[in-house]
């Protein structure tokens, strides 16, 4: 790994963010995060963010953005373990899971932006979908693939955590049918990368954030 300081520019509640940051703790690299207003952009990081968005990795005077960007450089030039399969097939379809975990991101916003309840029951069976898909694609774990800890873990973490909060208010039913990922979830939500990728405030800001959409999940949090 370049001797140059890091930084992840990050926002509290980005899942992207928290991929990065798992890595970066998975790899055993030291960071400068710092936190900025998505909805208040400061000069200095329109200037940086080509899309205007985070996480972006500083590299001494470079910048890197894209979260699945960030994670494989990480695996390229970082010591400690390896976060990716050897095997060139095997790492393609962890890849692919990886972009799987960004279109459960996807549904995730659907279910909470919502405006009504048709709307937000087809999202909440799409995710149920999701989560059926990946039953069948899990091995007997503890992790995705097995006993090693990968980037596609990193991905599903911060998808999980979406559902710690929204079931402290309404269960969305939507693990239901998959005794294997929840134990992948709960296995996740003990893991010190995991643990570290959110500030402890995550739940009452994630709450505050929801409740201001005025969509459907809102209303369920009354």
């Amino acid at each position: 790994m370049t001797e140059a300081t890091l930084q992840l520019v990050s926002h509290h509640l980005c899942p992207y963010v928290q991929r990065a940051a798992i890595a970066l703790a998975e790899k055993g690299v030291s960071y400068e995060r710092k936190y900025v207003d998505l909805a208040d952009k400061p000069d200095w990081f329109k200037a940086l963010s080509p899309l205007g968005k985070v996480p972006l990795l500083r590299v001494g005077e470079a910048v890197l953005f894209e979260s699945a960007v960030i994670c494989e450089y990480l695996e390229e030039t970082a010591s400690g373990p390896r976060l990716h399969p050897a095997d060139p097939l095997e790492r393609a379809q962890h890849r692919a899971w990886v972009e799987f975990a960004s279109a459960t991101l996807n549904d995730i916003w659907g279910y909470y932006t919502a405006s009504d309840a048709v709307a937000f029951e087809k999202k909440r069976a799409d995710l149920a979908g999701k989560f059926e898909r990946l039953e069948r694609t899990l091995g007997e774990g503890p992790y995705f693939a097995g006993q090693r800890f990968s980037l596609v873990d990193a991905a599903f973490a911060p998808v999980f955590r979406y559902f710690d909060v929204f079931e402290s208010f309404t269960d969305p039913h939507v693990f239901d049918a998959t005794p294997k990922v929840r134990q992948w979830r709960a296995v996740l939500a003990q893991r010190p990368s995991v643990r570290g990728a959110a500030t402890p405030d995550y739940p009452e800001r994630l709450r505050v954030f929801l409740r201001a959409r005025n969509a459907h999940l809102s209303s369920l949090m009354h």
